[in-house]
């Protein structure tokens, strides 16, 4: 970070902490005016670990039975952004029992008792929106079998929280956090008494916001997909609200909730999970479905292509595939070297994966689940397709990128095509990656070809400076398939092909061409909410690039005796923890 950055942050810390001890001053709320249902989604196994004590944020997991989560010592600042924003809330209200509203009211109480002057690092526009949210959502919940004195207390500090965020909602960086303060100031100037003024002036930035940070197609910049997920339930929380208040929304927001819900059944994989690429998961289960449940826009995109990510799909089989350029600038600050790889799942059982976001295992696991190995495509020479900048000022961004990716979906004689390529090995070795996927009707087949390819004089000439830097030995390439932690794989038939089961009991088996030496290696599976990366399997197909056109078949199909339809219901369980025994048991 520069200089001037710090020196901006350090200003903006100032000038929230201002507000907040100012908001203390204003008339307190005395009351709901009216309630918007919850609709944020919790885990119950995440709130029967919080009331053992576990306490996992960010990557950290600090065990402290019978502790107030105020009274831990905070990892990070992430671990503390996390529990200042209070979406462990939804995970208590998801459990629901006498224990989980004990702590959830204790808990809320030490914070007003703590931080509700404008101290802490919680007082932020996004984190004061998220926290606003959660405590008007499950104010039931927060407010059974309490005293009169701690009722006021709550809705004196939702008074200031919602003046300090009309106040400094402007200080918070367009796109998700934006959404985050502004859904929030909405949400109170709806619910409470005295904050009506709020609504208007909210609405009017949030109509903007839908224009300027949303484009036509439904898609964000960062082209994260469980970030366009959060982007879009803020939106469709706020449009309910209004509605049950007795307003409608303005039509730039309703016309960007009608335009990002058929983006994200593209990006939904076929068990319900988003597509995990550009630092996005795969969204807590369920949320999704009930997010485009809630906006009631039953539109998906004809041509499969959406937020630069294509779509094929056929019988229990979704193919994803990042088909555009990443991001740049800083909306590519947590983005991945990813063009052209793709994911894979049958049924409710992804099969190819990439990697993840290593963000919650710190800077090096954050780097490595960038670079273009952590992810299911071609490598070339060890390289990304894309390189992060280490300068002071871009520190972080993507740079050398991909810029020319040609795609294109249609339909093949027994299925459906996707064709696509890329030039970020054009500057270093002249050659550009093309990548052929078939997958047929019945869902059942994949037939795949990665061409590495010079296509005029100058790529040649480019190519030949590298064959000679390499000593006309060949240039080295892996294509790469990660493997979901549940795929037991192994080599078979003398280690010409791999075969994969599913915890479904499908049976899918891998064939090369030949032209190429097949591995099973070692990999990692980068997921929220772990304390570590789970170790996995790769496939890889390693060769050499001899030639001015080199071409790789292969293929994924399910063994034949693989029945057609599979009763599924096997219910994937959290990584068990310390102390909870229910958990652990299960």
């Amino acid at each position: 970070m520069s200089k001037s950055d710090k020196l901006s942050a350090r200003w903006t810390r100032l000038m929230n902490r201002v507000a907040a001890r100012r908001a203390t001053l204003t008339r307190a709320a005395t009351a709901f005016v009216s309630q918007p249902e919850p609709r944020t989604i919790g885990s119950y196994a995440r709130g029967r670990q919080l009331v053992a004590g576990n306490f996992l944020f960010a990557g950290h997991l600090v065990q402290e039975p019978g502790s107030n989560i105020w009274d831990l010592t905070w990892p990070d600042n992430d671990f503390a952004e996390e529990i200042h924003g209070f979406g462990w809330l939804d995970d208590l209200a998801a459990l629901g029992d006498a224990n989980a509203r004990q702590c959830a009211q204790a808990w809320l109480w030490s914070w007003i008792e703590r931080y509700g002057a404008g101290r802490g690092p919680g007082w932020t526009p996004d984190l004061t929106g998220r926290r606003l949210i959660r405590w008007i959502n499950h104010a039931p919940f927060l407010l059974g079998f309490i005293g009169r004195k701690e009722a006021e207390l709550f809705f004196k500090s939702l008074a200031q929280q919602t003046n300090f965020l009309g106040r400094r909602w402007r200080a918070s960086c367009p796109g998700l956090p934006r959404f985050e303060a502004l859904t929030g100031l909405v949400y109170a100037g709806l619910s409470l008494k005295g904050m009506e003024g709020h609504v208007e002036p909210a609405l009017r930035v949030l109509a903007r916001d839908c224009d300027t940070q949303i484009d036509g197609a439904g898609g964000i910049a960062t082209r994260n997909p469980e970030e366009l997920l959060d982007v879009f339930a803020l939106l469709t929380w706020a449009s309910v609200a209004l509605t049950e208040s007795g307003r409608s929304p303005a039509e730039s927001h309703w016309n960007a909730i009608e335009r990002i819900a058929p983006t994200l059944r593209t990006l939904r994989h076929s068990d319900g999970a988003l597509a995990r690429f550009h630092g996005g998961g795969r969204g807590l289960e369920g949320r999704l479905d009930n997010a485009l449940a809630n906006s009631g826009v039953k539109t998906r995109q004809p041509d499969g292509l959406s937020m630069g990510y294509a779509r094929i799909s056929a019988g229990r089989t979704s193919i994803i595939i990042d088909a555009a350029p990443p991001p740049t600038g800083r909306a590519s600050l947590n983005a991945h070297a990813s063009t052209l790889a793709f994911e894979l799942t049958s049924g409710r059982r992804p099969l190819i994966v990439n990697c993840g976001s290593g963000v919650s295992f710190g800077a090096q696991w954050r780097r490595a689940g960038r670079a273009t190995p952590s992810h299911s495509t071609l490598v070339l020479a060890g390289r990304s397709s894309a390189r992060l900048d280490l300068g002071a000022k871009r520190e972080g961004w993507l740079t050398d990128a991909p810029r020319n990716v040609p795609v294109k979906v249609s339909n093949a004689p027994d299925g459906l095509r996707f064709e696509g390529g890329h030039d970020g090995y054009l500057r270093s070795h002249g050659l550009t990656h093309a990548r052929t996927l078939d997958l047929t009707f019945d869902g059942r087949g994949v037939a795949g070809e990665d061409m590495l390819l010079t296509l005029g004089d100058g790529d040649r000439r480019r190519f030949d400076r590298a064959m000679d830097a390499a000593t006309l030995q060949g240039i080295p390439f892996d294509i790469r398939f990660h493997l979901h932690p549940d795929v037991d794989a192994s080599l078979d038939m003398g280690g010409a092909a791999v075969s994969m089961a599913l915890k479904s009991g499908e049976i899918w088996v891998f064939r090369s061409d030949g032209r190429v030496s097949l591995s099973l290696e070692p990999s990692v599976y980068l997921e929220k909410n772990r304390l570590k990366p789970r170790a996995t399997k790769q496939i890889v197909l390693s060769g050499r690039v001899m030639e001015y056109a080199t071409r790789t078949r292969w293929s994924l199909a399910k063994a034949q005796d693989t029945p057609i339809g599979i009763r599924d219901l096997t219910q994937d369980e959290m990584e068990p923890l310390a102390g909870d025994t229910e958990t652990e048991q299960t």
